[in-house]
């Protein structure tokens, strides 16, 4: 800790319109209590052009030697996911505060693996959807009371991602082998949401669809084969007590990016929403319900980055709520933060999903 503020070293943080460019960024930028004090990329132009564009102190080429750095106290990890395990057991080894997206690991035993080497390290995971201000009042109000015994809840979530076209760099996403699926992201982005605010999924039954067997490659012109699903449909129950239905719907076009969250109890109703294109995971979220409740919180970080395009508008708020959260738990010694622990448990939720839907027998929820 330097000056009195934690210092973040981002690897993954190019100015080629990146998720870290557009959301990790602005959110530190946001952070009394952090500076992002250097990136790291593969290559010596790219991280240094990052340092620059983002007001970077150190660039590295090597992100092991950026790990290694003894001045860096929070290792953030925003590749894509087959490059996770490795980069995360390095900083874990090396003692760093790690920040990883989601999922944790391209598998389930990679995901274990490295929650389990957390140990006692303050750790977070990239499923912010849940720290959104709008959410925690949600979860906050079902838990008052107020609203009555919970009768049912009922979602629908849309994505852009995953339809009939996408382009060659983001083609990874269609194979089951990356672990960067619409199971693994979107998904268990939406069902992380819904177990915030009525507590842990402890059974499930699904069915997925794949739409779009072969995918349009718009910027080469070649075709491809998805592997994975492309549409949920799920029934969950949940600790509440409140059953859940979930659909969840991929290649959606921009006007029609939705989602809803309706709970209904038998003194009252509340419905939690949002309508940013790539999920409910990276936009604001607005809260209305039948019973009075205070507002939600103003979130610490709203701006983008400087060279996030349009349509990542909105993606700093739920990632500037987990730096704060994480902040906090290193100045206090606390634990409260979402970490790897609970990326495990995310994922083990959604092999129980996928488990569900392959043999059409209903699952318990371990974990």
């Amino acid at each position: 800790m330097s000056d009195n503020r934690y210092r973040v070293g981002i690897i993954g943080a190019d100015t080629r319109a990146s998720w870290a460019g557009a959301s990790h960024v602005p959110a530190l930028q946001a952070q009394p209590a952090l500076v992002l004090a250097a990136v790291a990329t593969r290559r010596e132009e790219s991280a240094r052009a990052a340092a620059e564009a983002f007001g970077a102190t150190r660039w590295y080429a090597d992100p092991y030697a950026m790990i290694r750095d003894p001045s860096i106290d929070i290792v953030t990890v925003a590749v894509k996911v087959p490059a996770h395990r490795d980069l995360v057991m390095a900083a874990l080894a090396a003692g760093k505060t790690v920040y990883c997206e989601a999922p944790l690991g391209a598998t389930l035993a990679q995901t274990a693996e490295m929650a389990a080497a957390a140990s006692s390290l303050h750790t977070a995971i990239g499923l912010q959807g849940r720290h959104n201000p709008a959410a925690r009042r949600a979860a906050e109000l079902v838990a008052s009371g107020r609203l009555g015994r919970l009768l049912s809840a009922r979602v629908g979530a849309t994505t852009f991602g995953y339809g009939p076209q996408t382009i060659a760099a983001y083609d990874y996403f269609n194979k089951a082998a990356s672990g960067a699926s619409f199971m693994t992201i979107t998904t268990g982005h939406v069902l992380d949401v819904i177990e915030a605010v009525l507590g842990d999924i402890t059974e499930v039954d699904a069915r997925t669809e794949l739409l779009w067997p072969e995918i349009d490659i718009v910027d080469t012109g070649e075709t491809s084969v998805r592997d994975i699903p492309d549409h949920l449909d799920l029934i969950a129950r949940t600790s509440s007590g409140a059953p859940v239905s979930v659909q969840v719907l991929a290649g959606i076009p921009a006007e029609d990016a939705n989602f809803i969250l309706e709970v209904r109890g038998s003194l009252g109703w509340l419905k939690l929403q949002g309508s940013h294109l790539a999920g409910v995971q990276v936009g604001d979220l607005t809260l209305s319900a039948s019973v009075p409740f205070e507002a939600p919180d103003a979130p610490v970080a709203t701006g983008v980055g400087p060279t996030a395009a349009d349509f990542w508008k909105g993606a700093a708020i739920n990632v500037g709520e987990v730096y704060a959260s994480l902040a906090r738990d290193m100045a206090a010694g606390t634990h409260h933060t979402p970490g790897f622990a609970h990326a495990l448990h995310n994922s083990r939720l959604v092999a129980a999903v996928e488990r569900a839907a392959q043999t059409g027998v209903r699952q318990n929820v371990a974990g």
